[in-house]
């Protein structure tokens, strides 16, 4: 990766002040030099600062240009973290935003069975397998499990009971107990050192480096920051263009895992970014998919139907909607 490349990457978390003193001495001077990455830098930054205003009313739907008006109280600073944990920085400050727009709308139905109050405490379970491998104490008692559970089982289990635990506190409690885990999360050794968090780990039925997994927890915390902010009316915007390049790069690496060697190959592009083969590497292309990045992650995140997701395809109709089926197959949020 080249010099230019490395700094790219980083943009994002630089606008939302999340790198570490070292990476962020390398943005600056690249910025004085690069034309590009300072117009990409400047263009993050106003995405920050719409997030950092007042909460405003009444606006309508995302709108076809320009950026997302933002609907969400003053943000928190994000903690300085490594690259590969800043999108996850990010969410939750997102969340920690918008969530003073709950306030005696705890009980509005979100997903699910779940309404707002329920929807934090999904997050608070859903984190804390990740937070139990990097030496983080539950904030929930401990549900005992049989051992030879599979883990979809496991996860139902636990996710219930933290949602039960967490409906007898006060929706205060659960969001301290959800951002303080959190917090605890974005201060481990893990999320500032890229080779601690190049170690795999087995969780939710994928082993990915810990750093990959601070991306899941990055994916899973924004999807459910959009299902609150549509229960509540709110208009929340897709994370910022670097992080959902990531996040699409890991929905495509785990969208391949799924389909396997055999399926019949399809070249899979997002709107104006990379493409990547999917299927058999040992057949002729069959089809050609492309799916807008936040449809494709909705999609990956079972909030968008197959049959619904805006897409440009050509070739062989069966072999697309394979892919899409599998996409969507994949949903645990």
């Amino acid at each position: 990766m080249t010099e230019h490349e490395d700094v790219r990457e980083l943009l994002a978390a630089w606008a939302f002040g999340a790198l570490d003193a070292a990476d962020a001495d390398r943005v600056r001077p690249h910025l004085a030099g690069c034309e590009s990455c300072a117009a990409e830098a400047e263009r993050l930054r106003e995405t920050v600062r719409l997030l950092d205003g007042p909460p405003i009313g009444g606006l309508p739907a995302r709108p076809a240009t320009g950026l997302p008006p933002a609907l969400l109280a003053r943000r928190p600073t994000a903690p300085r973290t490594a690259a590969h944990a800043a999108c996850y920085a990010a969410a939750v400050q997102a969340l920690r935003a918008l969530l003073p727009e709950a306030e005696g709308r705890w009980a509005t139905p979100v997903v699910h069975d779940w309404d707002v109050h329920a929807t934090v405490a999904h997050l608070l379970a859903a984190d804390e397998a990740l937070a139990g491998r990097l030496g983080i104490p539950a904030r929930v008692p401990e549900t005992v499990l049989p051992q030879d559970m599979r883990w979809e089982e496991a996860w139902a289990r636990r996710t219930a009971d933290v949602i039960a635990h967490e409906h007898a506190r006060t929706p205060g409690e659960t969001v301290a107990s959800w951002a303080g885990q959190a917090d605890a999360l974005l201060a481990t050794p893990e999320a500032r050192d890229p080779e601690l968090a190049a170690r795999a780990e087995l969780l939710m039925g994928l082993r990915l480096p810990v750093a990959d997994h601070f991306a899941v927890r990055a994916f899973e915390t924004w999807i459910h920051t959009d299902d609150i902010g549509r229960a509540l009316g709110l208009v929340v915007p897709p994370p910022p263009e670097p992080h959902l390049d990531q996040l699409v790069r890991l929905a495509v690496r785990v969208l391949g895992l799924a389909l396997g060697p055999e399926a019949t190959p399809v070249l899979f592009s997002v709107t104006d970014g990379e493409e990547w083969g999917l299927g058999s590497s040992a057949e002729p292309v069959a089809a050609e998919l492309t799916l807008d990045p936040v449809d494709f992650c909705l999609l990956m995140g079972g909030r968008t139907a197959p049959e619904e997701v805006p897409r440009g395809a050509t070739g062989d109709a069966a072999a697309v909607r394979n892919v899409l089926e599998a996409a969507a197959s994949l949903a645990w949020l």
